[in-house]
């Protein structure tokens, strides 16, 4: 008997379903400390007995994991070539020469809004915060206090540009699973976060360079990035053709080449350029591209962002999308899914107020659960039926949640993402936050923009930052 044939589960047995998910989530992880995995399959298992007592038969709950999975393993895909990606251009020496450079253009009078500016162009290359802010935020942190500038003003540079890679790198494991989770392309996902982004990314720039002029005139503290641009220049040949990789793939990103291919070719091209100019054999090439860079260069600030990579360092991710869509299946199957929204839609009847509603469950499931990684996951999923129903597009969606899970949570002193941050930064969360322009700022302007009928995607028109006349959300 499939959901359909069933009747409908109450809205307290789908609010039991989805309470006994984040319980499982919020004691398995604040108490226990186990991981997200192992947790989630039990949060699987609580959703199935559930489903089963509303009249549902296992083999049609299991059909639905299966389905689940299915419709999510073309862009899954999409994880593994990140891993080869970035083992192919940490080899090749794109990642160390966008460094490199970076960091040889530094001064003291624009410190504030470069260092947001390299975090961001750090975070854009690797797809990761946790890398970026361990590695560059750490030398970033060294030269503000060498100005005697405030830890927490360069802390919020640091966080606001490792969030803006993390958010909108093809490359970035979040950006893809707010694309898998809310059905949309991944391209089209990250189009979509530009409308808010890039107006956020803007007005952050002014601010960080209005606080960073009060200390024009201080001298910057080089140690820790002499120590860096040393033992890239030791390790590396940085030739600025070395950076061609990343050119390739942001030229075939904005020709609107598929995901799938363009990184293909960035990979390839990557691993052309370390045959070429780093000197290492196809064996080494394959090797990175499979097990990540593996070559250390002695010193712990270099190797935290260089001895990454390959596809298998995102097998942990990957396992994690594949038990959350074969949970997103159940959760569809039983009907829960549909019940929740249809009582939550009740009082919405504007695309601002959905767009409102969205971005705090995604910040209040993130909380609740301490990860971002699920607070994407659930919401992409509670409202990709719904998004479909009120003829919104999917990129929409994923936009939202990537505004309410990705840039609050290092704004959150317990997540995962905050802790990790506020120990590598040596900075409080709470310190940090006010000046974490961009993290804020962009779920802001989203929310003031749908009020005002603006950076509203529909089903069957171009996206438009000014939508024009707003037909109801309900209709």
């Amino acid at each position: 008997m499939s959901s359909s044939e069933c009747k409908a589960p109450s809205f307290g047995s789908s609010f039991l379903a989805l309470i006994a998910i984040i319980a499982i989530l919020m004691v398995g992880i604040l108490v226990f400390h186990v991981d997200l995995h192992i947790l989630l399959i039990l949060g699987l298992l609580s959703t199935i007995l559930i489903g089963m007592s509303q009249g549902i038969g296992f083999g049609k709950l299991s059909d639905a994991m299966a389905g689940g999975v299915t419709r999510g393993l073309p862009a899954m895909f999409i994880f593994i070539l990140i891993g080869v990606l970035i083992g192919s251009w940490i080899s090749a020496g794109t990642v160390p020469a966008l460094m490199y450079y970076g960091l040889k253009v530094i001064s003291p009078s624009i410190f504030l809004p470069m260092a947001f500016l390299l975090c961001s162009l750090t975070s854009l290359c690797t797809g990761t915060s946790w890398g970026t802010a361990g590695t560059m935020g750490v030398a970033m942190m060294g030269m503000g206090m060498g100005l005697g500038m405030p830890p927490a003003w360069v802390a919020g540079a640091v966080v606001s540009g490792a969030v803006f890679g993390d958010k909108m790198s093809p490359i970035s494991d979040t950006t893809v699973l707010a694309s898998v989770s809310a059905g949309a392309d991944l391209y089209d996902h990250i189009k979509a976060m530009l409308y808010t982004t890039v107006p956020a990314f803007t007005i952050a720039i002014v601010l960080y360079t209005i606080l960073g002029l009060q200390y024009a005139g201080g001298e910057l503290d080089l140690k820790d990035v002499d120590l860096i641009t040393s033992t890239l220049e030791k390790s590396f040949n940085l030739n600025p053709l070395v950076m061609l990789p990343f050119f390739v793939l942001l030229g075939l990103s904005l020709m609107k080449v598929p995901a799938t291919a363009a990184m293909f070719i960035g990979a390839l091209a990557g691993s052309l350029v370390g045959l070429i100019f780093q000197g290492m054999s196809i064996a080494q090439v394959l090797t990175a591209m499979n097990y990540g860079y593996s070559t250390a260069s002695g010193i712990p600030l270099v190797d935290k962002i260089l001895m990454r990579g390959g596809i298998q360092s995102m097998m942990w991710t990957f396992s994690l999308s594949f038990i959350a869509l074969a949970l997103g299946g159940v959760l569809e199957e039983a009907g829960f899914l549909k019940t929740l929204i249809n009582g939550l839609m009740v009082r919405i009847h504007s695309a601002g107020a959905l767009v409102f509603t969205v971005i705090v469950t995604s910040t209040i499931s993130t909380a609740a659960m301490a990860e971002v990684y699920l607070g994407i996951i659930l919401n992409g999923t509670v409202y990709k039926k719904c998004f479909e129903e009120k003829g919104l597009k999917p990129a929409m969606l994923s936009r939202l949640t990537e505004e309410g899970s990705t840039c609050m949570g290092s704004m959150i002193p317990w997540t995962t993402m905050g802790a990790f941050i506020a120990g590598t930064l040596g900075v409080a969360t709470w310190d940090y936050a006010p000046f974490a322009f961009l993290n804020y700022l962009t779920p802001l302007l989203s929310i003031i923009f749908a009020y005002l009928g603006m950076a509203i995607f529909w089903q069957g028109q171009p996206n438009r930052f000014f939508s024009g006349k707003r037909p109801p959300v309900d209709r």
